[in-house]
């Protein structure tokens, strides 16, 4: 790959995964360690990213209010925001994890909704306490900079205490064979507990991220009860989730 194929390759994977490792980038690439370093570096000096030890973080990891400039397809986000808040009822117990679409519809709720929402995400808690009518409940312990949530021992104590009527996953990767996967091992252990207290859980995510896989699983496909991406239901890429037994929003 040219210079600049291997640039625009890693700013999509930030896009859509919010961080990278170098290590994953030389398998993805074929490429040396020094390449990718010197990329990461010439990409972070033109002010397109965060280079952080081993790998690097996207722009938006240096905001806690994030704005629709800064999320990597909002309007998808919007419309899985929308079919997500039809879950959420009147008085349920509602378990949600990070990332820009859980913010998405923590900032669309109704005004007249009143439920109580459980979360440990510094940008979601921000929305949630601007909402008029819901209770707010923190699980909180150490602060993940990278993810900004609260993760640790702490925190996942306080969600087993819980019994939600819904989890909602914003979901880093989905695939049918390995389920819900993710890069980070903090946040995948708080979302294991998250999932084990609900009696339903939601995977939350943009179509582009359907069939991709990260190193660390959270979950079996099975384990899920929806899953919601911006696509029409009956859309064929969405199909083999469906047969696998998952019902499609």
């Amino acid at each position: 790959m040219l210079k600049k194929e291997r640039q625009a390759y890693i700013l999509h994977r930030l896009n859509l995964h919010n961080k990278v490792l170098s290590a994953s980038l030389c398998e993805d690439m074929k490429v040396s360690e020094d390449t990718v370093r010197r990329d990461l570096q010439e990409l972070a000096g033109a002010g397109k990213l965060i280079k952080v030890h081993g790998g690097a973080l996207s722009l938006a990891f240096n905001e806690v209010h994030f704005n629709s400039r800064t999320v990597y397809s909002q309007g998808q986000k919007a419309i899985i925001a929308e079919k997500a808040i039809g879950l959420i009822k009147e008085n349920m117990y509602v378990l949600t994890s990070g990332g820009t679409t859980i913010l998405e519809m923590a900032r669309h709720l109704p005004p007249q909704l009143r439920a109580t929402f459980i979360t440990g995400s510094i940008p979601a808690l921000n929305a949630y306490i601007a909402h008029p009518n819901i209770n707010v409940i923190v699980v909180g312990d150490r602060v993940n900079k990278e993810s900004k949530i609260t993760v640790g021992a702490s925190a996942i104590e306080k969600i087993k205490e819980v019994n939600a009527d819904l989890c909602l996953l914003g979901t880093n990767a989905i695939d049918l064979q390995r389920g819900i996967t993710d890069s980070d091992w903090e946040v995948v252990e708080l979302k294991k507990a998250m999932i084990a207290a609900s009696a339903k859980t939601v995977c939350l995510t943009i179509a582009e991220k359907l069939n991709s896989f990260e190193a660390l699983q959270v979950c079996e496909l099975k384990r899920i009860d929806y899953l919601i991406t911006e696509l029409d239901p009956t859309d064929k890429l969405l199909q083999p989730y469906v047969k696998a037994g998952v019902a499609v929003l």
